[in-house]
Order: C-alpha cells, then sequence, then structure tokens
C-alpha cells in the first residue's frame, strides 16, 4: 500500500542520504511510472510534450491512456539543445491548454544532451506560469560522458511541482532488474496534492511485493561500484571512437557530441539510406545498430550505436562501420 511503497529505502537510507523516503514511489519500471504520472495528470484527451528526437516509449504509453503527445523538437548546432521559444509557442498558442506535462530526459537518448542550467531555469519558470508539472526522466544522468559544466539533477526540483524519474535497469546496467521510482517535490502545496492522489494510484496497483523489495537494499549498495564500472567502460570505449574516426582515412563518419548516457549518434553520408546500412550490417559482419528514424531524427544519415561492449567487440563493430559506409559508396 501507500505507506509501505517506501520501506525498503528506509530500510537503505544510508545508500541515499539526504532524500526523503516519503517522497518516493516505487514501482516496477520507469515505464509503469510514466504510465501512474499521465494518469495523474491528465484526462482524456490531454497532452503531454516529449522530445524529438526520443525514445519513442513516452507517446506508445500516452496512448495507452488516451492522451496525445506534442514533439518539440532539440536543435543540433555543435551541441544539441531546447529551444525554449517553440516550447513557449506550444504551450500558448490554440491548443496549448491542453498540454499538462512536459517530459525532460536528463540526459536524453540517443542525442545524451543534459539540460543545461540556463534551460532549467526558463523552463521552470515557463512551467510555472502555464501551471503544467514537469516530469525529469534521469535513468542515465550518471553517465557522464563529454558535458559540459553545470549539469544538475531535477530530481529534488522545489520551484514548480517536478517527478523525477530513475531504477536500477541502467543504474547497474541489468535490464532485469525492474525496480524504479518517482521522486516528488516542488512547491508544499502541490506536493502535497500531488502525494494523495498519487497514494490512491499505488495503494490500486500494489506494484512491488516484499520479495522484490527485501533484496533493493543490497541493490542500492552494489550500485555505486557497478555506476562506476559501467562508466568507465563507456568513457573509454567513446575515447576510442574518437580514436578511430580520426584515424580513418575516408572520414565518411563523424559522432555528435554525446554529453551522457551510453549510446551515441554516428552521422553518416546522408545519400546512404539507414536501413541499408544496418542490413548490410546485419548480413556481413552480424552487427546492428539502431537507425536514426528510430528515434524520429530530422534527416537521413544517422545511426546509433551502443558505448556498452567489451573494448575488443565495440572497436570491431565500429570498424565494420567505418568499412561498410566506405563500400556502400563506392
Amino acid at each position: 500500500g501507500g505507506n509501505e511503497r517506501h520501506a525498503a529505502f528506509n530500510n537503505a537510507n544510508t545508500a541515499i542520504e539526504g532524500v526523503d523516503p516519503d517522497v518516493l514511489y516505487l514501482l516496477s519500471s520507469t515505464s509503469e511510472a510514466y504510465s501512474w504520472l499521465i494518469k495523474l495528470l491528465c484526462d482524456a484527451g490531454d497532452a503531454v510534450l516529449a522530445p524529438k528526437p526520443g525514445y519513442p516509449l513516452i507517446e506508445s504509453i500516452a496512448r495507452l491512456e488516451c492522451v496525445d503527445t506534442v514533439e518539440y523538437q532539440l536543435q543540433f548546432d555543435g551541441s544539441w539543445f531546447i529551444d525554449i521559444a517553440e516550447l513557449e509557442r506550444l504551450l500558448s498558442e490554440p491548443g496549448g491548454e491542453r498540454i499538462r506535462a512536459l517530459v525532460l530526459i536528463n540526459p536524453n537518448n540517443p542525442t545524451g544532451s543534459y539540460v543545461k542550467p540556463t534551460e532549467r531555469a526558463r523552463i521552470v519558470t515557463l512551467c510555472r506560469e502555464h501551471g503544467i508539472a514537469l516530469i525529469a526522466d534521469e535513468v542515465f544522468f550518471d553517465y557522464s560522458l563529454e558535458p559540459f559544466p553545470g549539469n544538475a539533477r531535477l530530481a529534488g526540483e522545489r520551484g514548480v511541482l517536478t517527478f523525477a524519474l530513475d531504477g536500477f535497469s541502467k543504474m547497474l546496467a541489468a535490464p532485469h532488474a525492474k525496480v524504479g521510482w518517482i521522486q516528488v517535490s516542488g512547491p508544499d502545496e502541490d506536493v502535497a496534492e500531488a502525494q494523495r492522489r498519487l497514494d490512491v494510484i499505488a495503494d490500486d496497483y500494489l506494484p512491488m511485493s516484499d520479495i522484490i523489495a527485501e533484496r533493493i537494499p543490497a541493490l542500492l549498495n552494489a550500485a555505486p561500484a557497478q555506476t562506476r564500472r559501467v562508466g568507465e567502460r563507456v568513457r573509454n570505449n567513446l575515447a576510442k571512437l574518437h580514436e578511430l574516426l580520426d584515424a580513418d582515412p575516408n572520414g565518411l563518419v563523424s559522432v555528435l557530441r554525446a554529453e551522457g548516457g551510453w549510446n551515441v549518434l554516428l552521422r553518416v553520408p546522408s545519400v546512404i539510406d539507414e536501413n541499408e546500412l544496418v542490413l548490410r550490417l546485419i548480413d556481413e559482419h552480424q552487427l546492428t545498430g539502431q537507425p536514426g528514424y528510430f528515434f524520429d531524427m530530422t534527416s537521413n544519415g544517422y545511426l546509433a550505436v551502443s558505448l556498452l561492449p567489451e573494448p575488443d567487440e565495440f572497436e570491431r563493430g565500429i570498424r565494420a562501420v567505418l568499412n561498410t559506409v566506405a563500400a556502400l559508396l563506392r
């Protein structure tokens, strides 16, 4: 029930020092968290703002709740940034009153871009003025790659009602570790009202069994060391990627600056069909990546690749991409 949802965190309070367990909600995954929060904040026919390029999960979950997604476009100019003027337009134009929440992915997948301090300040003000909540997905936050100064979690934001999402599957790099949580923050009155309603949702769904909850303290204690290991792996692989691209005599492939996460976007010549590139990698090298259109990139010529493989396997994969791109242009 609602009073039991944070018991495991109480038992492991040394691992999350400084976080009040009473503002944490345990559930099976961040996917479920999106569903709960859309139920909480929206009626059928309402909408949430979601970033593009981005993972298509949010749109699918919103549709299941009879809620629309309104896209706001991340822009790239040497690095990725949020177009605040576009957000203002979307919220102010006819139909903007349907928008009940703004989703921020910090850092975003697949662009790897963190929310910058100046962006954060303006977004918090904008959400407060329009009476909408922030949903901050921060599952990749601790995997910094090539960040700019000043990045910070949105978890704990006090300026506007904020729901921060995190979980073990990314923290431990363990897809089977399906435990996620929501941290609620913001103005006291808004938080109290949101929690009264979120308690009802938690009680109705009863998402967390004692069998799983009793393992949470051990997982929390293991998380820092595992996150460090994964962080070291992805940063070393990114360094190897830069080395391989710099040494490639053809100079056909580049990597967009990745501030955080464990995926990167490769830029390939736009005359190459993304599907053809991926199918050739599968057929000739038994490797794959995700074409850019999976994430609604605005133009052709992108391939998302993971930084997680073992170093030798990662190098083999990047060499295969370089060779395949060169072969497709012959």
